[in-house]
């Protein structure tokens, strides 16, 4: 049983990855890319879990929880920065006309 969820969840998590990938190359604005490199941890952090369940050793959990924590503070930096110049692109539109 362990076996079919490894299977299930690595081939969920490469599919994911593909998504990611094709959104992270076609994204036209910087938020799409932002959310594939998200779905990219997200993946990782299911082949963590994949990884834990086929070894029976807990130190693959120890390693999704610090890419869910990198994964979900980087999203955060990049949305951020993404605001920001989205805000300083209205500024300069308005201060120009």
């Amino acid at each position: 049983m362990i076996g079919l969820a490894m299977v299930i969840l690595s081939i969920a998590a490469l599919l994911a990855a593909l998504i990611g990938a094709v959104r992270l190359v076609a994204g036209p604005r910087h938020a799409d890319r932002i959310v594939a490199l998200d779905l990219f941890l997200t993946a990782g952090v299911a082949l963590c879990i994949a990884a834990s369940l086929g070894t029976a050793r807990t130190v693959y959990l120890d390693v999704g929880i610090g890419l869910a924590i990198v994964g979900f503070v980087g999203t955060i930096g990049w949305a951020r920065l993404v605001d920001r110049m989205a805000n300083r692109a209205t500024r300069e539109e308005k201060q120009g006309t």
